[in-house]
Parts: C-alpha cells; structure tokens; sequence
C-alpha cells in the first residue's frame, strides 16, 4: 500500500469514527477500534478497507439479488442519469416509471396491476396502511383503519410502520405511536407448543390454530374496525419463520369473510428470495396489497413499491377523489432504469430457476450443523434461512437474556465476520443466525457457509 493509499484509508476510518451515525449499531461496539468498512463487491463476495475478502451472506441486507460488481446495472443507471435524471410522479409520469409498473403487473398474481412507487420498504409499508384506511372511507366503511400482524415481525421504522411491526424493544423508545396496531401468534412451528399451549399439533394443525387467531383478534376488535392484516410470506424477525400448509389459504377465506385486507409484505420475499418473483406466488395466494423494495433493484438504487389490486383503485380512477400521498423520489427515473434492467437479468440468467434447483441443496447443507449441540432448528425457504441456537437441544431450552448478549454480541458477531462470513446473529426473538446469500450463489457457497458456521459454533458451544 502507498503512502497516500494509507492515508486515504485512515481518513476514511476516522470519518466513519468521528461523523457517520450508523443505523442500527451500538457504537460502544466501536469504541477504541475501527468500524468494519466495506469497499468492494464481486459477485458472491464483498472486500473491506484493508483487502480482506468475504462472503455476503446476507446479500448486503437481503438486497444483492443479482450479485455485486454487475456492470450493466451500472450502467443503466448512468445512462438514464445523463437522459433524464429526475422528475417526479406527482401528476406526470416518466417511461421508465410507466413502463416498470407494467412489468410489475404482469408480473403480480392476480390483478395487483396498480403500482405505487416509493423509495423503500417501510414507505411500502406506510403507503398500504394509509391506502387501507382511505379506501375503506371512500366505500363508506369510516370506522375500518385498525392493523393486525404477527409477533416479533419487522415491517419498518417509519411510525406507522414502526406501529404494524412487532418487536417491543424497538418501538419503546419512540412511544406513543400510531394507535390501531394488534398482536397475533406467529408461524413458529418449532416453538409450537410453546406458542399455543398445544402439544402434538401437525403443521397443518398448528397453521390453521394460527390462522385462526387471526379471526378471534377481529372479531375482538369489531370487525367494522379492521382495515388489513399486514404478514410476511416468511417472516423475518425471529429467524425466519415459514408458514405452515394451508395457513394462507385460511388466512384469505378469514380476511374475504370480514372484508378486511391481505397485505403481502414481501420487502425480503419478493424478487426471487424464495424462488419466486413474489412470494405470494410460493405459497399459492393472492393478496390485496404486496409491498416490495430491496431486491427490485438488486440494491443498486432505491426503490420500493406498493402494488394493489385494481378494485382498490376503483375510488381514485374518477371524481375529485385522490390518493394524498407521495414521495419525492417515488419511482426515481434511475431507480426504475435500474429495475428493468435487473429484471433482464432475472429473464437472462434464469435466477429464479437457479434458486428453486437449489433450495434443497442449501436446506440440506445448513442441515449438517443440526449435529452441533447448539443448533436446535434450521429452517426457512429458497435462498432465506435461520439457523435457531438453544442452551438445550431435547427440551428447546433458549439462552437467557445475558447469555444470549454474551453468545450473539459477545463473540458470534465478531467471529463469524473475521472467519470471512457476513452475516446476522440476531436475538429478536430467540437467537438465530440469519442466512440469505445472493442469488447467484451456489453449492460451493453454500459449502464455504457451512464451514465458516461449523467452526465459529463449535467454539461458541465451548465457550458456553
């Protein structure tokens, strides 16, 4: 390294240090060290400041469908930059934003053929519970505006999304939030009995058990007063938690018989992560509304949208009434040049088949580490999984909440970065490593995860 390539690297570390607020982060972590800078992707894998290579397990944030380093997204971006780089949808459209709502639409099930372009997933999000609630008014429905969604769901920060989501840690501090927001038992069929009080159910029991709360929680609230139940095809937070047969069927017959919507968030879902462009479409239902975002673009610019059948339109397509509602760069002319052009990649390459060929491969893989005494659960669809880590394996026994910051924090996080895997040890929930590697990827990434993983928990379990 030069001497001007070193200092070009200590003054990029010292601004991180000293300016850059990062999102999500205990800066205590940083404290006396450097904070980990990433400068370069290369298909499956990302480099840091000082050279070291990676393997992105998590597709940057579920995001780099596509892979990094693809040129031709690059290029698309600059091209529609020099031709025209901005312009807003607030009553005029541009082709690029026109004609990837077109694509999106046939690309839907069903006839979700409106598209509401935002910058983001939790402005998805915002969007459908705003949307819910003005449609329901229009058709003379007032009272209807209240949510229903999972436990320990993430659906976003903004404070109406923030309110759908799940997760009491995170919206303690930014109480009081949007009121209306109701609670119902997730898909975690591995704590199944935990969660129901059931023993011996099936996961077709336990799917409609859980559906069926649904239902209970409406009627609870009023069914006059409920506008949508918001849920991810698999849900996130918690270690992804796939739903069990015949849990969305039962879920769309409960929202048809009290008018209520389904919402589809597929932030993480949509866009090949489980083999399908929607995830809706894996599972065999159709939705009112799906939120998408990240790897619309495989995250080489911003994008997000809200898709909604077109009977939600209805009370917008004439008279005075309108959707007040926008985003300055909703459907930013670069962003949806990108898109297309990582959905040509999509069509090109055949991601979508590439990761339903290996699903089984990557399930069967991670499979191995269920030999680990600290493994209790692998679980997951497509390119997405969680890894569950539990104290005891025959009675599920989970870590306390100060051997879970020791474990995850402590050690795991650091451990499996230096080992050269980029991933996520997270405790929303019980504690879970996070898996959801590019699309690209294949059985000798899936083999070099395993490796890293095997390792890094073999000494965790030591240490514990």
């Amino acid at each position: 390294m030069t001497h001007q390539e070193d200092t070009d690297v200590t003054s990029v570390l010292k601004a991180a240090q000293d300016n850059l607020w990062l999102h999500f982060t205990r800066h205590s972590a940083h404290e006396g060290g450097e904070v980990p800078t990433i400068v370069r992707g290369e298909g499956a894998y990302i480099y840091d400041i000082h050279g070291k290579r990676y393997l992105d397990g998590l597709a940057g944030l579920f995001v780099v469908q596509a892979g990094h380093g693809r040129s031709e997204l690059a290029e698309a971006a600059a091209k529609q930059a020099q031709e025209l780089a901005f312009f807003p949808l607030w009553s005029y459209a541009h082709p690029k934003a026109a004609e990837l709502a077109a694509r999106l639409a046939s690309l839907t099930p069903g006839d979700l053929n409106r598209v509401f372009f935002t910058t983001g997933g939790g402005e998805a999000v915002e969007s459908a519970w705003k949307l819910a609630k003005q449609y329901f008014k229009a058709v003379g429905k007032p009272l209807k505006h209240k949510v229903i969604s999972r436990q320990i769901a993430y659906h976003g920060t903004p404070q109406g999304a923030l309110s759908i989501t799940g997760i009491p840690a995170f919206k303690a501090p930014f109480e009081p939030l949007v009121p209306g927001s109701i609670r119902v038992p997730n898909t975690n069929y591995y704590r199944a009995e935990e969660i129901s009080g059931v023993a011996g159910m099936t996961p077709e029991q336990y799917g409609r058990w859980a559906a069926d709360r649904v239902a209970q929680a409406i009627e609870m609230e009023g069914p006059e007063t409920v506008a949508a139940v918001f849920v991810e095809p698999v849900q996130n937070a918690g270690g992804c938690f796939p739903p069990p047969p015949g849990y969305f069927q039962r879920l769309r017959e409960i929202c048809d018989e009290y008018d209520v919507l389904l919402v589809s968030d597929e932030v993480i879902c949509a866009y090949g992560r489980l083999g399908t462009m929607f995830g809706a479409q894996k599972f065999d239902y159709v939705p009112d509304i799906i939120t998408c975002a990240k790897g619309l673009t495989s995250g080489y610019s911003p994008i997000g949208a809200m898709i909604a059948q077109e009977r939600l339109f209805e009370p917008f397509r004439s008279g005075t009434e309108m959707f007040a509602h926008g985003y300055t760069f909703g459907g930013h002319p670069v962003s949806a040049a990108v898109a297309l052009a990582n959905l040509d990649i999509f069509e090109r390459e055949n991601l979508l088949g590439h990761v339903t060929e290996n699903e089984p491969v990557f399930r069967a893989t991670l499979e191995k580490l269920l030999d680990l005494p600290i493994v209790g659960d692998v679980r997951g669809a497509g390119y997405f999984y969680g890894i569950e880590l539990v104290k005891d394996k025959a009675t599920k026994e989970t870590f306390n909440e100060e051997e879970s910051e020791r474990l995850l924090r402590g050690f795991l996080s650091k451990a499996l970065y230096d080992a050269g895997l980029y991933c996520r040890a997270d405790d929303r929930g019980d504690p879970v490593i996070q898996l959801a590697p590019p699309l690209i990827a294949g059985p000798r990434e899936f083999d070099e995860i395993e490796s890293i993983l095997r390792s890094v928990l073999t000494e965790a379990g030591k240490r514990l």
